[in-house]
């Protein structure tokens, strides 16, 4: 007992400041994803005052106006397509329902630019769909009959819905999954139908779940460029590639993108307003879950086939298409020998960044954890409002910082060597590298965070107790006990980085390309054929996060807590 004492005095001096020099760690990670926020604000402002008059007066107002009308059509279409079809497999059984549970997760996998790019081919007017419909009708040519644009506002809605109801049905799912099943049969008790149990218990309880879904797959519309220009829709998004790019006007770009900044911080606000005061409690020994009701056979059928609406629209039509134009542009042609050198730089900035991102997210987390107080906590939160700013936005901001450091660097050796270093960062791909950092960090430091926070107190005691230290707890009890949440992240950084369109379109060193930006170049010059490949390559990676979802929460929550 006393030869321990001793050992007391001497450890606490060494925790301190390990935990300083973590906490020191995370503020560097925190900064790294703050500066450009504050280097767009900085470049905002240099705009002159005549500039901002001249977006008020013809940029902004179309702009926001396309903005606002997409954000409120894609916010109902994902709401009720997301909580429909939660409910539709949670509280039904049907024959297929179990296919339907994983398989309502595919859209997930075609990024937003893709699905648009799809369907222009597929409902062209001389097309294959409107010339059957066309020849069903008895019509020759599209100047008789044919479909209303999909190049338009409402045809965008459709397709973003079709493609992002996922994040309302994932959040909404697991909610309808754990509310009590004891509050279902007292509805019922009470002679209420199992339509007006959905009105009146089910989705109100659920309402949390379908706002929080609602504003991520808001957040993705925002950060849509492709999929809005190839239809037509002026988005703010568009609007700021467009004054960079086109009018090389980056003050313009810049006050354009803090405006955008404003409607996210508001759609932010919005959602945790609609979630203000929701509490829902249960005694998880007493409470079971919702028990799905068996339908009759023809029932069963028009339920399969109403939830396979969503599946076919979003993933299975734009897949079979881009596989059957890959399909002739390899008989035709063969594979491109651009394809190799696009891989090979999909795959070195994707693999790159997640390595970045894993480390820094396991920094902030592991810096919250052993800190456990108002600092590290804000660090941690601070480092993830990158995701919550739209590629083009976080692009900008990069722009701005990269450029300014490269100047400095190229000065200070011009004057001391003698010797002109060039574009280091911006000239290298480490600009893309910074951005997507920025970006996906939230998604790092949020999986591993969920990660350690599953691993009991206790066992950093103990750790302590038999003579490791902050570091040793990591290497040896931390990282292999969450080293499953920390792959789940990394797989989930790399997709979203091969799926990233607006940060590589914008930050790229000239002559690099990766798939997604080759095939927003094919897209751009209607030749839908030479980018079905590359397309094809960004679905089949992007397939891999919806499997680790779907083996995710297939069991209800309160199901472990149930000693029973």
């Amino acid at each position: 007992m006393d030869s321990s004492v001793p050992a007391i005095p001497s450890a606490a001096p060494s925790s301190s400041r390990a935990g300083k020099t973590w906490a020191a760690l995370a503020a560097i990670a925190a900064l790294i994803v703050v500066l450009p926020v504050a280097g767009l604000a900085l470049q905002a402002v240099k705009g002159s005052s005549g500039l901002w008059a001249n977006l008020l007066s013809s940029t902004l107002p179309v702009a926001l106006v396309d903005t606002v009308i997409l954000l409120a059509g894609v916010g109902l279409v994902v709401a009720v397509l997301g909580t429909t079809t939660a409910w539709l497999v949670t509280a039904y059984e049907f024959p297929g329902r179990r296919v339907l549970e994983w398989a309502l997760l595919l859209p997930l996998a075609v990024p937003t630019y893709i699905i648009a790019y799809a369907y222009l081919d597929i409902l062209h007017p001389i097309g294959s769909v409107q010339g059957a419909i066309r020849w069903i009708l008895g019509y020759e040519t599209p100047r008789q009959f044919r479909l209303p644009d999909i190049r338009s506002m409402f045809g965008c809605i459709l397709l973003l819905g079709f493609v992002l109801y996922p994040y309302v049905y994932i959040p909404t799912r697991a909610m309808f999954l754990t509310q009590s099943g004891n509050l279902i049969d007292a509805a019922r008790t009470l002679g209420i139908s199992r339509r007006a149990v959905f009105w009146r218990v089910a989705l109100p309880l659920a309402r949390p779940a379908v706002a929080v879904g609602v504003a991520l797959a808001l957040m993705e519309t925002l950060n849509d460029v492709g999929a809005a220009e190839f239809l037509g829709v002026k988005t703010m998004t568009v609007s700021i590639y467009t004054t960079w790019i086109t009018r090389t006007d980056l003050p313009g770009a810049s006050q354009i993108a803090l405006a955008l900044m404003l409607i996210v911080v508001a759609l932010v606000a919005i959602e945790r307003w609609a979630r203000r005061k929701q509490r829902y409690a249960t005694d998880a020994r007493r409470s079971r879950g919702l028990t799905p009701q068996k339908v009759a056979p023809l029932k069963g059928m028009l339920f399969l086939a109403a939830g396979s609406v969503p599946i076919l629209l979003g993933f299975i039509a734009p897949s079979f298409y881009l596989a059957s134009e890959a399909w002739k542009r390899y008989q035709f042609a063969g594979l491109s020998s651009r394809l190799l050198d696009e891989a090979i730089n999909t795959m070195t900035i994707a693999t790159l960044t997640t390595v970045v991102t894993i480390g820094l997210g396991l920094t902030v987390a592991y810096a919250a954890r052993i800190g456990q107080g108002r600092t590290s906590g804000a660090l941690l939160r601070l480092s993830t409002i990158g995701y919550a700013a739209p590629g083009t936005v976080v692009a900008i901001g990069v722009l701005i910082v990269l450029a300014g450091l490269d100047q400095f660097i190229d000065r200070t050796a011009i004057d001391w060597l003698g010797v002109s270093t060039g574009l280091l960062f911006m000239g290298s791909g480490a600009a893309v590298v910074y951005a997507l950092t920025v970006r996906f960090l939230a998604i790092s430091a949020g999986g591993i965070e969920a990660g350690l926070s599953r691993i009991p107190a206790s066992f950093d005691h103990a750790s302590r107790t038999l003579g490791q230290t902050i570091g040793g707890t990591l290497r040896h009890v931390h990282l292999p006990l969450s080293k499953a949440a920390i792959s789940a992240a990394a797989l989930l950084v790399f997709v979203d980085c091969v799926k990233e369109l607006p940060a590589t379109l914008l930050l790229r060193p000239l002559n690099v390309e990766t798939f997604a930006t080759h095939l927003y170049g094919e897209a751009a010059r209607g030749t839908y054929e030479e980018g079905s490949i590359a397309a094809l390559a960004i679905v089949a990676i992007s397939i891999l996060p919806v499997i680790l979802l779907s083996r995710v929460g297939r069991q209800p929550v309160w199901h472990s807590s149930n000693p029973g």
